[in-house]
């Protein structure tokens, strides 16, 4: 970036007069709406002014241009200075800002995607960074451009865990293309923040995280000017003393005005003498970008060749998962990787030794490691896969909803599922995970039981819009499908099948094979099951599971190595409830697990193969006793 020009007295004085503009448009519809947080967006005039109207780089009419400096509102409550910078700006009609949170208007209380300016959703505090730096790693690393990304957090916010992960990625690798801004406005929502404005303490912690900090007046566009200016190698936090309720007299810096809009006459004074300090009327217009992000195609991706395995072999479907990806990135040079130092485990590291510089370790911060995707995944520059063991997925759950909200584009790969792990015990078993991704609204949740149903499942993943899992495991099974068997979302496969047919299994993964093992047992006995492979437990086949259990008497038993509660076995209930004479008989979890070999566990919770056999015979027995 250039020296540093002191902007002329003309210059300086526009940035104010935009800042009490801000300040007005953001009171007007708040005291409209009847709700919202009027002093949160006061304490960041100065420096949504300065961002907007002096430093940043963009195209009004375009916003989401890929070359455009990318800003993320991470204190998302203050949403109505964002929309009345992108009014100002000439992007959005003043008038529509008093339609602020109206169920008809595009500007809801906290940002969302559905507003061309708006990249990520934010408002569950402590995420907007690490998307940020999502953003900057791929700008740097990958775009190779020169568009920048500003952040701006409140002070309350740093109080997350998430931000400081977020803070070490940026460090660790350098991001001097990233600008956090801190307003620091002392006060939280029902009590002051726990530093107030010890603002030294916080450019102590930002430069022990490898920042480069610089302490401001928040309110004094020339500090702020000044502050963005100074080009570092490595990412800038701007420290900005604030107060909450700038300007707003009898409201500035005062305790329980949080989240409470001005009554219409107090509004109306406040409005009248913010007004009176406007010297200019002229608005300012922002530079524009250097347009050298390159133009990016992740459409239509498809693997270079087919899977290459053999009916019997035995693999890993967390393997199978590694190298299904390795191999997709040869396909497009848009797709990356990202792993929370378990590479070894999920074998991402097999991407990595092929496609060294499209691989992103997020070390063991896994809340952050999903905002990284969500931010790489932004614009569509990048069509990112991050893997972890299943269960440290329920540490980012809320990053995971965030990421719905943000309508984001990312895959995650679950490895580690269930008690088949063994002897590493509870702590390692994803048992939760189907339930978690299963709630998560336009979700799709793979469940491959073999190495080529693994390799379909990443394909399709990588052209599927929303979020993606894919929950692999870690026992190896035999493949059973063909190289050349056609997969799609939605779509189970019958994988054994008879017209003497008594019971319907559903089984995934692990459990699949244990059904398979248990329909060649109960053969010898003259009993004949179905047994089903769903490949996706959402959306879930639920007219192949019906066709299956009415050719079967009604009689459904699903199994799998996950509890009991919002697993395999509830979204087939879901599926089939309401259907007359279709009953279902549940098999999975029951209690938290212990240590043991995979087999052992798999016979105490009752779902490996003598389970199964037991519940069909069960289910047989029933129904002739019934006869």
């Amino acid at each position: 970036m250039e020296d540093y020009h002191k902007p002329d007295q003309q210059t300086l004085q526009a940035l104010k007069d935009t800042a009490n503009r801000l300040r007005i448009n953001s009171i007007k519809a708040t005291t409209a709406a009847g709700s919202g947080h009027p002093t949160s967006c006061c304490s960041a005039a100065e420096i949504m002014s300065v961002l907007f109207f002096h430093t940043m780089r963009y195209k009004v009419q375009d916003p989401r241009n890929a070359s455009n400096d990318r800003f993320v509102l991470s204190k998302g409550h203050a949403a109505p200075i964002l929309y009345s910078v992108w009014a100002e700006a000439g992007f959005l009609q003043e008038a529509e800002l008093l339609n602020l949170r109206k169920i008809d208007s595009v500007l809801e209380g906290h940002p969302v995607p559905r507003q061309a300016f708006t990249d990520v959703a934010t408002g569950s505090l402590g995420q907007g960074l690490g998307a940020a730096c999502g953003m900057a790693y791929t700008g740097k690393f990958f775009d190779r451009a020169s568009y920048r990304v500003y952040c701006l957090l409140g002070d309350g916010e740093l109080s997350e865990g998430s931000v400081w992960e977020a803070m070490a990625f940026a460090g660790f690798y350098k991001l001097d293309n990233l600008v956090a801004i801190f307003d620091i406005n002392r006060l939280g929502q029902s009590d002051p923040a726990p530093l107030q404005h010890h603002v030294e303490i916080y450019q102590k912690r930002c430069e022990a995280f490898g920042w480069h900090a610089i302490i401001v007046d928040g309110h004094s566009v020339e500090e702020l000017c000044k502050a963005f200016g100074q080009a570092k190698h490595q990412p800038t936090a701007i420290i900005a003393k604030t107060f909450k309720g700038k300007g707003i007299s009898g409201v500035e810096d005062k305790e329980s005005w949080h989240g409470k809009p001005l009554p219409k006459n107090m509004a109306e004074q406040v409005i009248q003498e913010i007004d009176d300090r406007i010297q200019n009327k002229k608005k300012l217009s922002p530079a524009l970008p250097e347009e050298d992000a390159p133009i990016v195609n992740i459409r239509n991706i498809k693997m270079p060749s087919p899977p290459t395995y053999k009916v019997g072999e035995k693999w890993a479907t967390r393997k199978a998962y590694g190298v299904a990806l390795a191999k997709l990135g040869h396909a497009n040079d848009r797709v990356i990787a990202l792993d929370g130092d378990t590479k070894n485990s999920t074998f991402s590291e097999l991407f990595k030794k092929e496609h060294p510089s499209r691989y992103i370790e997020c070390f063991i911060a896994e809340q952050n490691m999903v905002s990284i995707a969500v931010g790489c995944a932004t614009r569509d520059r990048t069509v990112p896969f991050a893997s972890t063991f299943a269960t440290f997925f329920s540490r980012s759950f809320d990053q995971i909803r965030m990421a719905a909200i943000s309508e984001s584009n990312i895959n995650l790969c679950g490895s580690h599922c269930g008690v088949s792990i063994g002897e590493d015990g509870p702590s390692q078993m994803g048992l939760e995970d189907l339930c978690m991704f299963r709630a998560i609204p336009n979700s799709t949740v793979f469940y491959p039981s073999d190495a080529v149903a693994t390799e379909k499942a990443v394909e399709i993943a990588a052209n599927t819009k929303g979020i993606c899992f894919i929950r692999t495991s870690r026992p190896e099974n035999a493949v059973i499908y063909n190289n050349n068997e056609d997969f799609h979302i939605g779509q189970a496969k019958v994988v054994l099948k008879s017209k003497d047919d008594q019971v319907t299994v559903i089984g995934a993964g692990v459990t699949l094979h244990e059904a398979l093992a248990a329909a060649e047992q109960l053969r010898k006995e003259k009993i004949y099951i179905r047994v089903i492979d769903p490949f996706t437990i959402k959306p879930l086949d639920k007219k192949t599971i019906l066709e299956s259990a009415r050719a079967t008497k009604g009689r459904i038993i699903t199994v799998e190595d996950h509890y009991h509660e919002g697993g395999l076995g509830e979204a087939v209930c879901a599926a089939v409830v309401g259907e007359p004479g279709v009953t279902v008989t549940r098999l999975a979890v029951s209690h938290v697990p212990r240590s043991g070999k995979p087999a052992e566990l798999l016979r105490m919770f009752g779902i490996d193969k003598d389970a199964i056999m037991q519940a069909v015979r069960a289910a047989v027995s029933k129904s002739r006793n019934a006869e």
